[in-house]
């Protein structure tokens, strides 16, 4: 079970954080759940508070299922925060950005899927298109659950693209070997000490990556944005658990030092 935040657990950040990593989700974590993922914003004055983590802390990071362009646009940051979108197939450091060349061939299959969802899909069912994957959401028709897994199914069999479960839906992304664990690890390596703060499913590989620095070495800290929907492996899984998007944006003014 998750503890509650103290002081205590974040020294080893505070102590010397141009030797310390603070790597975040987006959705859920910096930015409450809504109906419209389109409509999706960042807590108030998250992304000033970025930055200033940035200036101070050798890696600040948003890893994120959204596509790179969607995090620059909602979060206007700093050059010096490093934006991984698609889980990491997109990535920006100092501004500048790439995408995973193997998973670029897939580009074609994703599109083709998204149009027939958008022909398939039943009332209230929503597809959102990211580029190198697509996102079928259900939560304005919770009934179509049943629809949304097979259908996703089906594509996932007929393409080769792999199936990611999220929040009240499923994302079809290419069969590369990128997660947030890998994503994770390749950030926080080298650090002595590394945070990720998640709220869903997909953030599991990215708590078995700090598992894995913990093992180099490194001090970890696994935070979990609990809600009525956080999955319970997720939640037995952290260390800590912080109230909403809310208090993982408190949780960051505190390693910034703030009040």
């Amino acid at each position: 079970m998750a503890l509650v935040l103290s002081e205590e657990l974040l020294r080893p950040f505070r102590d010397d954080p141009r030797r310390a990593a603070v790597l975040t989700d987006f959705d859920g974590t910096l930015a409450p759940i809504v109906e419209d993922p389109e409509k999706s914003q960042a807590v108030e004055g998250t992304s000033r508070l970025l930055d200033d983590l940035a200036e101070e802390y050798g890696c600040v990071a948003v890893v994120s299922g959204r596509p790179l362009r969607f995090l620059r646009e909602r979060l206007g940051c700093g050059p010096k925060v490093r934006l991984r979108g698609i889980y990491g197939l997109e990535s920006s450091r100092e501004g500048e950005p790439t995408e995973d060349s193997e998973a670029e061939q897939w580009r074609d299959a994703v599109a083709a899927v998204a149009s027939r969802g958008d022909t398939d899909a039943p009332p209230g069912v929503s597809v959102e298109r990211k580029g190198l994957s697509v996102t079928i959401h259900y939560r304005t028709a919770p009934d179509a659950a049943p629809w949304v897994d097979t259908w996703t199914a089906e594509q996932a069999d007929a393409t080769g693209l792999l199936r990611h479960p999220g929040r009240m839906s499923w994302e079809l992304i290419p069969p590369v070997p990128v997660d947030k664990g890998t994503t994770v690890l390749d950030l926080g390596s080298g650090y002595d000490a590394v945070c990720f703060i998640g709220d869903d499913r997909g953030d599991l590989p990215a708590f078995q990556a700090l598992d894995e620095l913990a093992r180099r070495g490194a001090y970890i800290l696994k935070v979990v944005v609990d809600s009525r929907e956080v999955p319970a492996e997720l939640l037995h899984g952290a260390d800590i658990s912080v109230d909403g998007p809310a208090g993982a944006v408190d949780l960051l003014r505190k390693l910034a030092g703030l009040p």
